[in-house]
């Protein structure tokens, strides 16, 4: 069964970068039953924090999605590249963030599943 996603954030845009020109984006999808916005924020600031965005970038309007899986004590399931950018680079530093960002804390206890899945979308928006 596929659970529907809801949004969390957009972030990581690059400072000072004029609205015409393209620049990096995160934005982090849980499942629509997990509703801890703070253990949200938590996840998508540290993988955006571990995001080492390379100097090859896709063609603009492009992205990377990594599906994650998030066991009850933090830690990392599988991080799969499920959708590609046409960068290797950007989508190799995608599945990187992620992966180097586990472990992350336990899931809260008030989330009764085994885990979560989280999509995370690394874009390179015009």
């Amino acid at each position: 069964m596929r659970q529907r996603l809801m949004i969390l954030a957009i972030v990581t845009a690059a400072a000072g970068t004029l609205l015409t020109a393209a620049s990096p984006n995160l934005r982090t999808f849980f499942a629509s039953d997990f509703s801890d916005a703070e253990y949200q924020q938590k996840v998508h600031t540290k993988v955006g924090k571990s995001w080492a965005r390379p100097d090859k970038t896709p063609e603009p309007g492009s992205k990377s999605v990594v599906i994650a899986t998030i066991l009850r004590d933090g830690s990392l399931l599988e991080a799969r590249l499920h959708h590609k950018s046409g960068s290797e680079p950007w989508d190799k530093s995608a599945q990187a963030a992620v992966e180097k960002s586990a472990p992350f804390d336990g899931l809260p206890k008030s989330y009764t599943r085994t885990s979560v899945e989280v999509h995370f979308h690394f874009e390179w928006n015009k």
